[in-house]
């Protein structure tokens, strides 16, 4: 039988989601417990690989189980056994052609920036860029993304395809932190934050609005940013 689990998770205790050798992973970890329960191997599918230190509030993860036990049994069981720093906060039975990741329809993505003093408290859960932004610039410049594009300027590695669509960006400020969200289809190595690197690269005013018209036109890094640190970043939202 297959299921659906919806996780939540502290990236700053793992070496990202994807199964590594000799390294502290969200799957390891899934299926070490999964493994116990079944008595046999377990394989997980992951909507997104997060990388090391980005955190999860919805995380969507599939696998099959040849044992008889309810949904409620199940995730009263994983939570059980799991590490602290993961939990599962619902779990649904699924067609047996489900797929975690192939069959997302949404992600929303959050990234939080700390614009006021440092602080050691929320360093593991926020950027502390810890100097001011220009949020109008950087609202004016996330206007471009949205839509179908091309993103190969905001993705690491190499791919067949690097197209993909943003349904919406978001950027706001309560106190001393900015939010930006991001909701769409695909999002691919590095993107988020590369896509937030350059936003804030427009609000310290190195760069105008327009040069996000520009790295989407040119397909290639021509303008200058960082890819901002993972501890900023959360996977909020998976719809399927």
């Amino acid at each position: 039988m297959r299921y659906l689990i919806k996780i939540s998770y502290d990236g700053s205790k793992f070496f990202g989601f994807q199964r590594l050798k000799g390294k502290k992973t969200v799957q390891g970890e899934l299926e070490k417990v999964l493994t116990k329960i079944n008595k046999t191997i377990v394989v997980v599918k992951g909507a997104g690989r997060t990388d090391r230190g980005v955190h999860a509030y919805d995380q969507g993860v599939s696998f099959d189980l040849n044992i008889n036990i309810t949904t409620e049994g199940l995730k009263s069981a994983m939570n059980s056994l799991l590490d602290s720093s993961i939990h599962v906060n619902d779990c649904m039975v699924v067609d047996d052609e489900f797929h975690a990741r192939f069959d997302v329809k949404l992600k929303t993505y959050e990234y939080i920036i700390n614009i006021g003093d440092y602080d050691p408290i929320i360093n593991d859960y926020v950027y502390n860029y810890n100097r001011d932004l220009d949020i109008k610039a950087m609202k004016k410049a996330s206007k471009y993304l949205v839509g179908i594009h091309n993103f190969e300027a905001f993705t690491s590695g190499e791919r067949e395809s690097y197209n993909s669509i943003i349904y919406k960006i978001t950027i706001t400020k309560k106190k001393d932190l900015i939010y930006i969200k991001f909701v769409g289809k695909s999002f691919y190595r590095y993107m988020v934050r590369n896509l937030v690197g350059a936003l804030m690269s427009v609000g310290m005013k190195k760069n105008n609005p327009d040069c996000i018209k520009e790295l989407l036109a040119n397909r290639n890094k021509t303008i200058n940013y960082t890819t901002v640190l993972a501890n900023g970043l959360y996977l909020t939202k998976v719809e399927y």
